[in-house]
């Protein structure tokens, strides 16, 4: 029961974390980017300093070459004078300046190593960094068009909209006036009689109760042939 009650508590702290995940996706992606862009500086001043170091080794090591040459060139110049007790003294200077020279060449190369390591995890972190900055971009058009879609989701199926729906409705269902009149009108018509009067008068039998067009083009017609 226990490890039930575990387990069920697991999978709701895990659903919880989705969906504020999925709530905070853009922060969360802003801040990645942030740490991402924090690290790359680092890691960009880190670089500056093993350049400046190699810079600062291989100047001492051209200079032990020079000083080097430039005692090498004297102990010759004092075997050539039988001043051996010279050119030994010289030759003692010589091979530390070389061992010396040895352990720098050694660092210059560690130095150049790890430079070369560096300005290519620089390039790479640099080109995922604009990635993700264009994935962002991206990612918040999506963001943006999900919420408004959400939004005018919810707003279609709030009361106010269908209220003013059933307002429209009601306003395009209501009866026309007018026509509404002159159906009252032949109604009363029928009440009195009127209606059934006009249809026998049109049939002949009797006078009609209204002045039809014909009616009035034979009185002009007979009223020319009286003229003549």
């Amino acid at each position: 029961m226990l490890r039930m009650i575990e387990t069920l508590w697991r999978g709701a702290n895990a659903r919880a974390e989705e969906r504020l995940t999925d709530e905070y996706a853009i922060e969360l992606i802003d801040q990645k980017i942030r740490e991402a862009q924090a690290g790359f500086r680092t890691a960009r001043t880190t670089l500056a300093t093993l350049v400046q170091r190699q810079r600062v080794e291989s100047r001492a090591a051209d200079d032990l070459d020079a000083r080097i040459a430039d005692l090498t060139t004297r102990a010759e110049a004092a075997l050539a004078a039988n001043r051996e007790d010279l050119a030994t003294q010289a030759a003692g200077a010589i091979a530390d300046m070389e061992n010396e020279r040895a352990v720098r060449a050694r660092t210059l190369d560690r130095l150049d190593g790890q430079i070369t390591r560096l300005r290519h995890s620089l390039d790479k972190a640099n080109r995922r960094i604009i990635d993700l900055k264009q994935g962002a971009i991206g990612a918040r058009a999506v963001d943006r068009e999900r919420r408004a879609q959400r939004q005018l989701g919810r707003g279609a199926t709030t009361p106010h909209v269908a209220e003013a729906e059933e307002l429209i409705a009601r306003v395009l269902g209501q009866d026309d006036p007018f026509e509404q009149a002159e159906i009252l009108d032949e109604i009363d018509r029928d009440l009195d009689g009127g209606t059934v009067t006009d249809r026998l008068g049109e049939a002949g039998f009797g006078a009609p109760s209204t002045t039809r067009a014909s009616d009035v083009l034979a009185r002009l017609k007979s009223k020319q042939g009286d003229e003549k």
